[in-house]
């Protein structure tokens, strides 16, 4: 339409403090889309030197190092989250990893707001999926696992919930995207420390990635989780329940699997 325009809008690197993804939102996202002389903008991608990209630490484990922890090549991973997501008692919930396991998916997980409520304490769930996890390995001979969701109100609660599932001896753990990008980043860098691989839900996304007028494309949210360092984002589905077209959801795997994009400026 005549009154929407595309804009190309270049900065100094100096502008933005290294390494910290709370600054370079702050910038980019930060009071202009409340201007008054806006009556929409939208993010819809962007382009990051590489001086000022190496200053974040970015994704710990690969496609191949993962594969090779798993044992499991030539073929797509298979994994499925627990349903119903709410409701379960921990033994319950556990039973559930261990059939889905031992029927022959690679992973479940947990989902975006299973945490710690009344019917289902974080600590119970842990320990009731780790020992289907464990149950499930035993019973097929393969390696299995379970994002176990450490996502909590603090960051001081997180830590304790990542710590207690990697003393259990779970390999991987899950924050969402609603706990704010220095809490993202915060994490990333405790699961390579503790060398962890850390999956990222992104609950919340669409509020400011589906409108097409007004927001955030996900391709740079798939961007940002890059450069903050988790190992991978659920990035949609062009089948399901949630929006998603088949060339728009490979575009969003391409960001996040390519080590370099074209630019087009069409």
């Amino acid at each position: 339409t005549n009154d929407q325009y595309f804009a190309y809008v270049a900065y100094e690197c100096d502008l933005f403090e290294e390494g910290s993804l709370a600054n370079l939102t702050a910038s980019i996202i930060g009071n202009v889309f409340g201007f008054k002389a806006v009556k929409a903008l939208r993010l819809e991608d962007m382009r990051i030197p590489y001086a000022y990209l190496k200053t974040f630490q970015g994704p710990a484990t690969g496609v191949v190092v993962e594969r090779e922890r798993l044992d499991k090549f030539g073929r797509p991973l298979l994994g499925a989250t627990v349903k119903p997501k709410l409701g379960l008692s921990g033994k319950n919930y556990g039973r559930v990893v261990y059939e889905g396991l031992a029927g022959g998916l690679d992973f479940l997980k947990d989902d975006e707001n299973i945490n710690s409520q009344p019917f289902m304490r974080w600590k119970e769930r842990f320990l009731y999926c780790m020992e289907g996890v464990n149950r499930a390995a035993a019973a097929t001979g393969e390696v299995k696992g379970s994002y176990l969701n450490v996502t909590a109100a603090t960051i001081e609660n997180m830590y304790e919930r990542a710590d207690y599932a990697h003393a259990i001896g779970s390999v991987i753990c899950m924050i969402d995207l609603v706990v704010g990008y220095t809490a993202i980043q915060t994490m990333a860098i405790w699961a390579r420390k503790a060398e962890m691989i850390l999956h990222l839900h992104r609950a919340g996304n669409s509020t400011y990635a589906r409108q097409k007028n007004h927001g955030i494309n996900f391709r740079v949210i798939c961007k940002w989780m890059r450069m903050s360092g988790v190992d991978h984002i659920h990035a949609g589905t062009v089948v399901g329940k949630l929006e998603g077209d088949p060339l728009m959801v490979k575009g969003f795997y391409n960001t996040l699997l390519l080590t370099e994009l074209k630019i087009n400026l069409a």
